[in-house]
């Protein structure tokens, strides 16, 4: 029997691909990422919206509460520029917020670019939704990806999500104490 794939949300947040002055390399950046990662079968959820706040709280609303998507990632609005929103946005929608995974992808990002401590993602909780904030670099996506991926089953698993299995040539699972 072969389980329904995974339906996982992949926001960009980018005004100048929203407006289609150059393509997506984000969402595009996360997919090819996820593919590396996991096992289960998938399929992404796709949304493009303008750094705006309200776009993007509504998408991830949107994706969590409507779609049922276990994960969201978004890529995109997480710098310290006027419109880098997408924290705020995040934030504004979840439940609780998870500031280790925020913490550990600007420590691993911090060994390639001393720019990193200017990066403001973070992950919080939706219902039964994990949303994590990645940066909009398709490079810094995968790095940033890796770095927290061992916990993301997990997490997922402790909200009441469907069990995500990853590849571990690629990602070590998390196991806890005990398991």
């Amino acid at each position: 029997m072969t389980s329904a794939p995974v339906r996982i949300g992949v926001v960009t947040v980018s005004d100048r691909a929203f407006r289609g002055i150059y393509a997506d390399q984000g969402g595009p950046g996360i997919e090819a990422a996820l593919t590396r990662i996991l096992a289960s079968p998938w399929q992404p959820v796709r949304r493009l919206v303008p750094d705006e706040r309200p776009a993007i709280e509504a998408a991830l609303r949107e994706l969590a509460d409507t779609e049922c998507c276990p994960l969201i990632v978004t890529t995109g609005g997480t710098g310290p520029a006027p419109r880098d929103v997408t924290p705020e946005a995040t934030e504004a929608v979840c439940e609780r917020v998870l500031p280790g995974f925020g913490e550990l992808m600007r420590a691993d990002s911090l060994r390639a670019a001393p720019t990193a401590i200017l990066s403001r993602q973070l992950a919080g909780t939706r219902g039964r939704s994990l949303i994590v904030n990645l940066p909009g670099k398709p490079s810094a996506i995968a790095e940033c990806l890796a770095a927290v991926f061992p916990a993301v089953p997990y997490c997922i698993d402790l909200i009441g999500g469907p069990r995500i299995e990853t590849d571990p040539a690629v990602c070590i699972a998390f196991r806890p104490k005990g398991a």
